[in-house]
């Protein structure tokens, strides 16, 4: 249900009747029964360009306050209160926490306001966990032990692979790198005498 937000008198909707609204304005645009006027046709567009641009700045006040959070969480221990405050709003806005959100908070819970906001935010991801593994169940392997099972038969077992032999012997090191020759001394005829 629409509710008014903000000084402005502006309304928020959920992003349930944010779909309604657009697939309703889509309806009214593309109904043959009744066609409409061109006023309320560009009525509609305009409307629907409001929406899809309050659902883009929606988007880009998420992100900052994101952000936001994530500054305060860094400054921790010094930003602790603007961290919390940050971290209960966005908790209350369905923000579901991180797993360096409660590491912060197991670390600071010897505060009382940081331990209490650590039980929800832990009850908040759980319940978040639980919800995707319902969403995505693993896929269950076939049980064929059981009795009525299908019988698979047994799978060869996959031939070692052979190494194709090079054409020419592979080199020794001793053959790439030959031993160094310590250098001989000059012949003695060419001293000076002083």
């Amino acid at each position: 249900m629409p509710t008014p937000y903000g000084s402005r008198g502006g309304m928020a909707f959920s992003a349930a009747e944010l779909h309604v609204l657009r697939r309703s304005l889509a309806h009214a645009l593309q109904s043959s029964s009744a066609p409409l006027a061109a006023e309320e046709v560009q009525d509609c567009l305009r409307l629907a360009q409001s929406v899809d641009e309050a659902v883009r700045e929606a988007g880009r006040l998420r992100a900052f306050l994101l952000d936001d959070l994530a500054r305060y969480r860094g400054a921790l221990p010094g930003s602790l209160s603007g961290y919390l405050e940050l971290l209960r709003e966005a908790l209350a806005a369905g923000y579901e926490p991180t797993p360096d959100d409660l590491a912060a908070l197991r670390a600071l819970r010897a505060n009382p306001a940081a331990a209490a906001l650590l039980e929800r935010a832990r009850t908040v991801a759980e319940r978040s966990v639980r919800r995707r593994l319902t969403a995505n169940p693993a896929p269950r392997a076939r049980r064929l032990s059981l009795a009525g099972g299908r019988e698979e038969p047994p799978r060869p077992a996959p031939a070692p692979k052979e190494r194709p032999r090079p054409e020419r012997p592979v080199p020794t090191p001793g053959e790439v790198f030959p031993p160094c020759r310590k250098p001989t001394p000059p012949p003695a005829s060419g001293l000076a005498v002083v």
